[in-house]
């Protein structure tokens, strides 16, 4: 255990939208639980910036992509014995990126059942390592674009915006309906990193609740 009575082998996953601040809180809340941390490989990405210039040509591939990586991250984590912050989790892809790339035409509904039948074969069964808690960064629109805008990576920037407010609604309908594992919802109003880091202390304090939680109900299972 630690001075926040989080268990040492515990698995906390950050989601929220691009531009939330998930990279900054999983560095943070790692640091304070003396956890390791699991983050995209966005700069060895060899589809990112291409999707970026045509979500068509290239929505499939980067899909699959993530899902390969971050299966082999999950199992990774639980191979260590846990410990770990994580950024962005398996989850996301399927209900809100690929999904939307269905519906807007940009990937094709036979690509899109692919995806989602590999998807399902792979994280939908009891076999799969569920994280102990996912923390759901929620913030309003116009703060997400400016966090875009002020880290100023090139492939974001030129993005059309109603991209970005097409993705901060499909977030905000899937966490509303998500059960894979327990949630903490956190504003990125409530801490501020940057001035007070020990203003995450509220944030670990409901990690812990939540986890504690359904750690005895599944003892009493």
């Amino acid at each position: 255990m630690n001075q926040y009575d989080i268990p040492s082998n515990a698995i906390i996953t950050i989601a929220g939208t691009v531009g939330v601040g998930k990279s900054s809180l999983t560095r943070a809340i790692a640091e304070k639980l003396n956890f390791r941390t699991s983050f995209e490989n966005v700069e060895h990405n060899p589809y990112l910036d291409k999707f970026y210039h045509d979500f068509t040509r290239w929505s499939f591939h980067l899909q699959i992509y993530f899902l390969a990586e971050r299966f082999k991250e999950q199992k990774r984590m639980f191979e260590y014995g846990g410990g770990f912050v994580q950024d962005r989790s398996i989850y996301e892809d399927v209900d809100i990126f690929a999904k939307m790339h269905e519906e807007q035409g940009t990937m094709s509904p036979e690509d899109f059942k692919t995806y989602s039948n590999l998807f399902d074969a792979m994280v939908l069964t009891p076999y799969f390592p569920k994280p102990d808690v996912l923390i759901y960064l929620e913030s309003d629109y116009d703060t997400v674009i400016e966090r875009i805008q002020t880290r100023g990576r090139q492939m974001e920037i030129e993005t059309d915006p109603e991209y970005w407010k097409m993705l901060f609604q499909r977030y905000d309908d899937w966490i509303n309906q998500f059960n894979a594992c327990p949630v903490v919802r956190v504003n990125i109003k409530e801490y501020d990193l940057f001035d007070d880091p020990d203003s995450i202390d509220v944030v670990l304090k409901k990690i812990e609740h939540v986890i504690h939680t359904y750690r005895q109900v599944d003892q009493r299972s």
